[in-house]
């Protein structure tokens, strides 16, 4: 008899006929579940795979003994608590990878639509205002030839850090440990304390993983330091920011602008950030490509064959988060 699992979200058919291969697929075609739905979806299924963003944490897999593997169809698991997973002998994984090259190409388009102000001119144009010339109306700031600054030199951060040097973008990075030096020199970059980026800075960038160490690793004393004509912007997670701090901040001109892509109560939204024209505001689309969900989704596949001991890793998934739970299942 087949292993069970859950899909938590309509994935791509050829991932899903894969999985079929192995599993009995039960898949959600409706809305996210609420923690007590999933947890009742889970109780006769020996594997997940979290393609919606749900929240799993202990109350959601107390007393599930047949769950062995929540796998996580993107590169974050904020949405995982890995400890309460570790602890009831489950395998964790996300799919770090298939998106990194996608959420950079879009970090550069966030940076230049708010350095250039293209959805006001936009909206301007679409709602038939436009019937002379503009003048200084839309008037941005340049990206060439200005510093970049990016908190959380990982793929993703050394990947937007090569586009910018397109622009001839001086690079400053802060990372939890110094890049070896032959990375520094191929992206171009120079480690900086926190305080040292923020202050040289004209536009700084949020590429770190979410931790409780991070949270709001951005807030009104770092704002305070940055340039007032800088601009912050987030495509990692949210809660790295005190969304508050920042809508006062840019509300009083202490920075001159933000984009945000991800949020701390998402989809819920800090009201006071709303109707800024300073602050471009999209909705966790990032990562929001083709080819980019279709990589994820493969991963997370793989991972989720091989932690439940089938597939050519069978017993090794690609991307385990708590490789320790692999000698208590084995």
């Amino acid at each position: 008899m087949q292993q069970k699992i859950l899909i938590t979200r309509a994935l791509f058919p050829d991932v899903v006929q894969r999985l079929r291969q192995y599993f009995d697929v039960t898949i959600n075609e409706g809305l996210r579940y609420t923690p007590g739905e999933l947890r009742e979806a889970l109780r006769d299924k020996s594997g997940v795979l979290l393609a919606g963003g749900e929240k799993v944490d202990a109350s959601v897999v107390e007393g599930l003994s047949q769950l062995r593997a929540v796998c996580v169809s993107a590169a974050g698991y904020n949405n995982v608590d890995v400890a309460a997973l570790t602890e009831a002998g489950v395998i964790a994984t996300n799919a770090p990878g298939p998106a990194d090259e996608t959420v950079a190409d879009f970090s550069m388009g966030l940076i230049i639509a708010a350095a250039r102000r293209l959805v006001e001119a936009e909206y301007y144009v679409q709602k038939g205002q436009w019937k002379s010339s503009t003048g200084r109306m839309f008037f941005g700031t340049n990206i060439c030839d200005k510093t970049l600054g990016i908190i959380g030199m990982g793929r993703i951060g050394q990947a937007i850090a090569r586009r910018a040097l397109g622009f001839r973008m001086k690079i400053l990075y802060h990372n939890r440990h110094r890049l070896n030096t032959l990375i520094e020199q191929e992206v171009r970059a120079e480690y900086r304390s926190k305080e040292e980026l923020l202050k040289g800075s004209d536009f700084v960038i949020l590429a770190l993983p979410y931790t409780p160490g991070n949270y709001h690793i951005i807030g009104e004393k770092e704002l305070e330091i940055m340039r007032p004509s800088a601009m912050l912007f987030n495509i990692a997670r949210g809660g790295l920011i005190d969304e508050q701090a920042l809508a006062a901040a840019l509300k009083s001109g202490r920075i001159a602008g933000a984009g945000l892509d991800v949020f701390e109560d998402e989809p819920d939204i800090e009201p006071d950030l709303i109707g800024l024209a300073n602050c471009l505001l999209t909705p966790h689309i990032a990562g929001g490509t083709e080819e980019a969900q279709h990589g994820l989704a493969s991963l997370a596949a793989d991972n989720l064959i091989a932690a439940l001991g089938l597939g050519p890793n069978a017993g090794h998934p690609p991307s385990i988060l708590n490789p320790e739970v692999l000698s208590r299942v084995s």
